[in-house]
């Protein structure tokens, strides 16, 4: 369970008069976050244990580890705090699927920072929406505060890069990651997957991912065995994409 409360609103951004008011407070320190007696991260290695896919957990930093946590401000009893302050981050099926923590050489960004600048402007403002996981198309993994949905308020939605629009998994932020370690990815990633995709993606840094041409939103890019494929900062899809679906 979260720590701190997701705004509720129906906006992609909060107000900026809003954000300015709730960063007023003072952030918790790494201390008070972290929790001795009780943590998630024996949650996340009991769904390591019984995963099916396949899974790589990136060495910490323990320095990193600790701002990414105090950024964020989310106790280490929460599955979500456990693997920012355990992990760099999570490669799931070869690096296709990239679950944020706190940074590594593979993948050398954090939660926090990663959505600074999208979901908030200044650490401690409470976002409307907050940035989990990406995979390599340029797909992102949101919990919803209200930016998305008034609906569905904690769950984790997904930007699809072939329709540019959030989409609901009906799944919080503990139950996602059980499905990206044990789910039918190959399912919910059907038509996206193409021939090679394996051998293809597995030496993939997680700051990139692949830009599809045609675009996978377009009539031309349905069929993902025949679009060409370019590697880039998955910093641009994000751009590119919500450029054009606001555009749409």
């Amino acid at each position: 369970m979260l720590v701190f409360q997701l705004v509720c609103t129906g906006q992609t951004r909060l107000p900026a008069n809003s954000r300015k008011k709730q960063t007023q407070h003072t952030l918790k320190s790494i201390d008070q976050l972290i929790d001795k007696q009780k943590t998630g991260w024996e949650l996340v290695m009991q769904w390591k244990k019984d995963a099916t896919n396949q899974l790589e957990i990136l060495p910490k930093n323990q320095a990193k580890a600790e701002t990414a946590l105090h950024h964020t401000q989310v106790s280490t009893r929460s599955p979500m705090g456990a693997i920012i302050y355990e992990t760099g981050g999570i490669l799931i099926d070869g690096g296709w699927l990239r679950i944020l923590g706190s940074g590594a050489e593979r993948m050398d960004r954090t939660l926090p920072e990663w959505n600074k600048g999208k979901a908030f402007d200044v650490y401690g403002e409470q976002p409307s929406f907050l940035l989990v996981a990406d995979d390599v198309l340029g797909g992102f993994f949101a919990i919803n505060g209200g930016g998305i949905s008034n609906n569905e308020i904690g769950k984790i939605f997904y930007f699809a890069p072939d329709n540019l629009k959030w989409e609901s998994t009906g799944l919080d932020y503990a139950n996602f990651i059980i499905f990206c370690f044990s789910g039918a990815l190959d399912k919910f990633y059907e038509g996206l997957r193409w021939t090679s995709w394996q051998q293809d993606v597995k030496n993939i840094s997680g700051d990139k991912g692949l830009l599809c041409d045609p675009l996978l939103y377009t009539k031309g890019g349905q069929n993902i065995n025949k679009v060409k494929r370019k590697l880039v900062p998955v910093q641009e899809l994000w751009d590119m994409y919500f450029k054009e679906s606001k555009e749409k």
